[in-house]
């Protein structure tokens, strides 16, 4: 996995961060980590700048001023990264409800299989989801398929956050026009991907609801998600950033 970057946001994970670190490095010693941390007042950055003496030009930090948002911290990863040497992105959360060992999985499909953009899918196979309670696996299970009827994607799991992009993929995008900031940001990126004609494939993970730390969901980010899907859908035929 080389020329691997692996881009993670945080947002008061000192529970998570250095598990996660030290995970991900534990597997592929080939992979660099970026951290975007948006001034998590629990020390979360701290963390990760104890680490960087241990993983000198593997592990980096990138310090927002303030939160704002889980899509613009992956704009500003991706465009840190993009400024590199990497040919692949991955994105991920740092709460362990993605596991660090499908890294290696989606990897080896992507390059394998000549694929542009791999996506970690909770329903390609079944519902492959632990520790949610019913309500929240059926409002997924739902906005999944409301985003494919709205957009036409065949995607099983479009609002799926753990993915692996190779660069001309993001260099195509227009990644100052990306609009949404929450779960609708996963939308969008895998929508402009499909409308550029990239070739996407979900692979089966399982994804298990986090241990330690609290979830950012909240009903902001839904109600964008909703919303934004049709303004989206709209603003893609009049728009040539999506085409």
């Amino acid at each position: 996995m080389q020329t691997s970057l692996v881009i993670i946001p945080t947002y008061n994970e000192i529970e998570n961060i250095s598990i996660m670190i030290n995970t991900v490095f534990s597997i592929s010693k080939d992979v660099h980590i970026l951290i975007v941390d948006d001034s998590s007042p629990d020390g979360t950055a701290k963390e990760v700048i104890n680490l960087q003496s241990q993983y000198q030009d593997r592990l980096f930090l990138l310090e927002r001023s303030e939160k704002r948002g889980l899509g613009t911290a992956y704009v500003a990863g991706f465009k840190w990264g993009l400024n590199k040497s990497y040919n692949y992105f991955f994105q991920m959360d740092c709460d362990f409800s993605h596991n660090p060992n499908d890294l290696n999985k989606l990897y080896h499909l992507l390059v394998n299989q000549n694929i542009d953009l791999c996506v970690g899918s909770r329903y390609v196979s079944g519902i492959n989801v632990v520790n949610w309670p019913l309500s929240r696996v059926l409002l997924s299970y739902f906005a999944s398929f409301y985003v494919r009827l709205i957009t036409g994607m065949r995607i099983k799991d479009p609002t799926a956050g753990f993915k692996l992009y190779k660069r001309k993929v993001l260099e195509t995008i227009d990644l100052n026009h990306v609009e949404f900031v929450g779960y609708a940001f996963q939308i969008e990126m895998k929508f402009r991907a499909w409308k550029k004609g990239f070739k996407i494939v979900e692979l089966p993970i399982i994804f298990k609801d986090r241990e330690r730390g609290v979830s950012k969901l909240n009903s902001s980010i839904i109600k964008e998600a909703v919303f934004g899907v049709l303004k989206m859908k709209i603003k893609s035929i009049f728009s040539s950033s999506y085409n």
